[in-house]
Order: structure tokens, then sequence, then C-alpha cells
């Protein structure tokens, strides 16, 4: 009884501290550009985990791993200024990217499209790493070198 009573009052106390702000300097356009260069800079060094915690969803890390296989390194580059959108208490962040990419081989591949980043806002009961930005979705199309 006593230890019930102890985990409630922790509960009730956790509860009601205010949510720390989070500093500016991660909730910025610049800190979600960053987001998406360390993410193929982990690719690039092979660090499958890294880059793999980098993102917000149910794709296995075995297969996210095996996407990268014949990847020797990756480099991207921001094609136009983003601004944030909020929703349902959370920020959205659409990236447009080029992505140009060397495989084992020495082939190239390049793709356009963007990067879905998502953080947290700074609402009761939230952590600093919900708060963070993190990659929500992909949607990269390969082209042609010159383009």
């Amino acid at each position: 009884m006593a230890l019930t009573v102890m985990l409630t009052i922790g509960l009730a106390l956790a509860a009601a501290e205010p949510t720390p702000p989070t500093p500016a300097r991660e909730t910025s356009v610049a800190a979600a550009m960053q987001v998406v260069r360390n993410y193929y800079a982990a690719v690039s060094r092979r660090d499958y985990r890294a880059a793999y915690a980098l993102w917000h969803g149910t794709r296995s890390y075995a297969r996210f791993r095996k996407g990268y296989a014949a990847t020797r390194s990756a480099k991207v580059s921001f094609l136009e200024a983003a601004t944030p959108e909020g929703g349902a208490g959370s920020i959205y962040l659409d990236l447009p990217v080029r992505v140009d990419a060397v495989l084992r081989s020495g082939a190239q591949q390049h793709f356009v499209g963007h990067y879905t980043l998502r953080r947290v806002n700074d609402v009761p009961g939230s952590t600093a790493a919900q708060r963070r930005w993190h990659i929500e979705g992909a949607h990269l199309k390969q082209v042609p070198a010159g383009r």
C-alpha cells in the first residue's frame, strides 16, 4: 500500500511539473536539416544503427540496413527553404532535397524529393527526445544525373 501511495504521489508530481521549453537551436529549420545531414553521414560511414535511430517508424532495422547494402556513400543537398507547419501537438517540416549516392560498384545514383520531419511541441508529458526533430518519411524519386 505504501508503495502504491508513493508511486501515485510521484506520478502526480511528475505530471504537475511544467515541460521545460526546448531550446530554439533544437527547434529550428537548421536543426531539422542537420538531422538529414547526420542521417546521410551515418549511412556513408556505414553506421546504420545511428542512421536508423533518426527515423520514427515501424520499418525493421534488418530491412533498413539491407536497403543500403550496396551504398558506398551519399550526400544530401537542400533545394529550397522550408517552413514548419503545426498539427495536433506536433510540428512537421518538408525539406526538399537532392541526394547523390555512389554505390560500391562505383555507379552513381541521383534522387530528388523531400524528407518529412516531425517534432512534438513542448506539451506536458512530452520527453526531450520527442521534442527533437526526427525523420517521419522520405519521398524520393531517382532522376538522371543532369537533373
